[in-house]
């Protein structure tokens, strides 16, 4: 028989104490493709769809590509972007209910939206009102999701990452549309139960490479293997997001055709979830100041550059992308072959575009969205070194393959230190996003970069040692002084 198929891609990953909406052009600027245009710019790189499609080609699926929507993370969607985006999966599942044998989408699992707090959540529901309650959902989720009760109680099959950084977003992809097949096939009745604990996020994030998630992840896998067990879940949360239902959660998704499977894999949630809570004081970073991670800087002599990641001005949680206090401690600890990037100022970038490549410039740089977190803007001189249109093809182990732009960018030189100015938002997670504006990073002997984990898979075979520091900007591990109102309480980190 062959299965008629519905897939989407919807990401976001909304922080909530971020200003302003995450609007379509954000969804346009990293993508936002329909159909067979999705299809071929994604096919053969790590995505999700990439795993999806290897499924379907092999099992001769019959496949309704919606759309491909994804946004760097930030603000809540707008009302707009949703409806634009879940308005056509859902008219397409309307469109086709009389012969779809299954949906299959993937998603981020922390979506905010304008008017709600679980954005996949509503996708699933209205779904669900259109397909009925019997076809099978599958969903693929991010690490970082705050999976909700809602989302387990109507997808049948939920897929999350297990890699932080995040390298298996294909195979992930793959295992989901291979567990779809078989409840097409109807040899498998999946249903997906959750677990929980009070906690804002998993103390580490979800690290794959350090720390105690390691083992459960690989406690993760083996259950996979277990009769009538068919997926283990570990998603850390994101902490960012002030909702009812933020936080670290266990999704197993268990066959209801096994008698025995529901209890054992309700023992297998709540035994993960234990291990978190047993874990919560044990961070694997330590967040140096930034004065701390500048006296590393000015100490440093390798033939390998000393990475410093800005934690909490990470563009991808959210966060504003233009802290300046970490480069304010380096220019004032005299760094010398330096790189750092990025600082997103789109009114800088204008500026020091307009003035052209070798201009010598004065201008305020970064922290103009919200002085309060990470410092205000800093009235620099220095050279403009390069400039561009900002696009590149990534090389690297997450978007190896994929077009990814920065918008206008500038390479702006002030005394030892070659500042990476951009116009859109993004975290450093590959080296392009260096090497396309001229700037070899593993020729430097330090390169601050702003990400909190995702930066190690492509930078730490070039590093010499890597430091993590806390730059005070919004994306902080001191979640106390983020403005939480909407969590419940009490809640750890906030409630020791």
């Amino acid at each position: 028989m062959t299965h008629h198929v519905l897939t989407a891609e919807f990401l976001h990953e909304s922080n909530t104490f971020k200003r302003g909406m995450t609007g379509l052009p954000a969804f346009a600027n990293s993508e936002l493709a329909l159909g067979q245009t999705a299809i071929d710019g994604r096919r053969s790189a790590n995505t999700e769809l990439g795993g999806f499609l290897g499924v379907a080609e092999a099992q001769g699926w019959q496949l309704e590509h919606v759309i491909s929507a994804h946004a760097e993370p930030g603000g809540p969607v707008s009302r707009e972007a949703f409806e634009h985006i879940a308005g056509l999966i859902c008219a397409s599942a309307h469109a086709h209910r009389a012969s779809l044998s299954g949906i299959l989408m993937a998603l981020h699992g922390a979506m905010v939206t304008e008017f709600c707090e679980d954005g996949e959540g509503e996708l699933l529901t209205r779904l669900r009102a259109i397909v009925g309650p019997d076809l099978p959902i599958a969903i693929t989720l991010d690490l970082h999701a705050n999976a909700t009760p809602l989302m387990a109680r109507l997808a049948n099959i939920i897929v999350s990452y297990k890699t932080y950084p995040h390298i298996d977003m294909r195979a992930r992809g793959a295992q989901a549309a291979t567990l779809l097949q078989s409840a097409m096939d109807g040899t498998t009745r999946p249903a997906t139960l959750r677990a929980h604990r009070p906690m804002l996020d998993e103390t580490n994030g979800g690290r794959s490479d350090a720390g105690a998630m390691v083992a459960l992840y690989a406690r993760a896998r083996a259950a996979e293997a277990e009769p009538g067990i068919l997926a283990v879940s570990i998603n850390a949360g994101f902490g960012d997001a002030d909702i009812a239902d933020v936080g670290p959660s266990a999704l197993v998704t268990y066959d209801r055709a096994n008698a025995s499977a529901e209890s054992r894999a309700r023992v297998i949630a709540e035994g993960i979830m234990d291990d978190i809570w047993a874990n919560r004081f044990q961070a694997v970073n330590r967040y140096l100041t930034v004065d701390e991670a500048a006296t590393e800087a000015r100490a440093h002599h390798a033939d390998a550059p000393l990475i410093i990641a800005d934690y909490a001005d990470n563009p991808g949680s959210g966060a504003y992308g233009d802290a300046t206090n970490l480069l304010a401690a380096l220019l004032s600890a005299g760094i010398a072959n330096a790189a750092f990037a990025p600082i997103i100022d789109p009114e800088a970038a204008a500026a020091l575009t307009s003035a052209g490549q070798g201009a010598t410039v004065t201008l305020p740089l970064g922290g103009k969205n919200d002085p309060a977190f990470g410092g205000g803007p800093l009235i620099l001189t220095g050279t403009v070194v390069n400039v561009s249109d900002g696009h590149l093809i990534g090389d690297g182990p997450m978007i190896g393959g994929l077009p990814f732009s920065f918008g206008p960018t500038v390479v702006f030189r002030v005394a030892g230190i070659d500042i990476l100015v951009t116009t859109e938002r993004g975290q450093m997670l590959d080296q392009q996003q260096f090497k396309a504006f001229g700037i070899d990073p593993a020729t430097k002997s330090v390169v601050a970069l702003k990400s909190m984990q995702h930066f190690r898979a492509a930078f730490e075979p070039i590093a010499a040692r890597i430091i993590v520091c806390d730059s005070g900007a919004l994306s902080t591990p001191q979640a106390h002084l983020r403005p939480y109102k909407n969590v419940p309480r009490p809640i750890f980190p906030l409630d020791q």
